[in-house]
């Protein structure tokens, strides 16, 4: 009983982290509540270290930082995906983070669990440049939206579609309405900070884009720019964790559920797990590639024939899943998108 192996799972939150050893016959060997530092951790763990078989923590915020600094400190820790461990731990009728580093523990020893990739520092810096930049449009779209919602409290509506004169448009509204102008100019301010912001942080994206040799490669096919390019590179980081492109699709939600019990049998809507962001920016290079590019391409002439029978918005959904899989298979053989030759008529 005492050779045998031990489990160790991590609890984290923002301030401590709680850990749970287990051994393998489920008996808990130790209990900690300690400091959300990796020091502290590899110091509670330090005496089990030798036995220790499997120390894992669930994927968030934190997890990607002390999995590097643990590490370097020689400790190898496996992320576990979110999704299976929350079904797992939903059993529990009290929540604390004493049983859910228990409920992980368990996990860790039975088996029962699914390893998540830990992305490189330079996947995770691009991540961060595109999280920064998104963020940014969201708020240049609320600050524009609440304008609009708080001038139609005053009847005045603009223009759905003002593109560059959007700020004009808005000071001729309120023209005449001195109250009006000391209301709006600050969220005008607001507005023009936040947009020249926004100019300077997507020429990075673009400039870091067309430097990456990957980014360039992936940005040959249609439909796919400098953020659909950078967005993909940096949520598949290496490609070889993939054995098969068709993987791709699957990892990234874009494949139907399955349900299946007793005499029941159905598919369902695409699964959307995985990485909301690589899913958006696959469906908006196929909308992109069925609607705006007019190159012909085997890829478009499949997706055509799929909107026939289907529907635009199926087919796009089928397009961006096979798009995914060509951008890996490009990204795995180092080539260029090839378009093929035209149909004959």
């Amino acid at each position: 009983m005492l050779n045998q192996p031990l489990f160790a799972a991590l609890d984290v939150s923002l301030e401590t982290t709680t850990i749970c050893i287990m051994s393998f016959d489920g008996t808990i060997t130790k209990e900690a509540v300690v400091a959300t530092e990796p020091d502290s951790i590899a110091i509670c763990l330090g005496d089990d270290l030798t036995r220790i078989e499997r120390i894992g923590l669930e994927a968030g915020p934190l997890s990607e930082w002390l999995v590097r600094e643990l590490s370097v400190l020689g400790i190898v820790v496996t992320l576990l995906e979110t999704r299976q461990v929350r079904a797992a731990l939903s059993a529990m009728i009290i929540k604390t983070d004493r049983k859910d580093a228990r409920g992980m523990a368990h996990l860790l020893r039975t088996g029962w669990f699914r390893p998540v990739h830990v992305k490189s520092l330079s996947a995770r810096e691009q991540r961060a440049m595109l999280a920064a930049r998104s963020m940014l449009v969201a708020r240049l779209k609320d600050i524009e939206n609440s304008v609009r919602g708080l001038l139609r409290g005053f009847g005045l509506r603009l223009p759905r579609a003002l593109r560059g004169r959007w700020e004009a448009g808005v000071r001729e509204a309120i023209e005449g309405h001195p109250t009006l102008v000391q209301i709006f100019e600050p969220l005008l301010m607001a507005r023009e900070a936040l947009r020249e912001q926004l100019i300077i942080l997507d020429k990075r994206v673009r400039d870091a884009a067309r430097a990456d040799r990957v980014c360039r490669r992936l940005m040959s096919a249609p439909g796919v720019g400098a953020i659909v390019a950078m967005t993909f590179r940096a949520a598949v980081d290496q490609p070889d964790r993939f054995r098969s492109s068709k993987q791709v699709g699957a990892c990234f939600g874009l494949t139907p559920r399955k349900y299946q019990s007793g005499e029941t049998d159905r598919s369902g809507s695409i699964s959307r797990a995985g990485d909301a962001s690589v899913r958006v920016a696959l469906f908006e290079a196929a909308h992109v590639i069925m609607t705006r590019v007019a190159a012909w391409s085997k890829l478009k002439a499949w997706a055509m024939n799929v909107a026939k029978r289907r529907g635009a918005k199926r087919a796009k959904v089928a397009l961006a899943r096979k798009l995914g899989v060509v951008l890996h298979r490009m990204w795995v053989d180092e080539s260029e998108f090839r378009f093929g030759s035209p149909a004959q008529a």
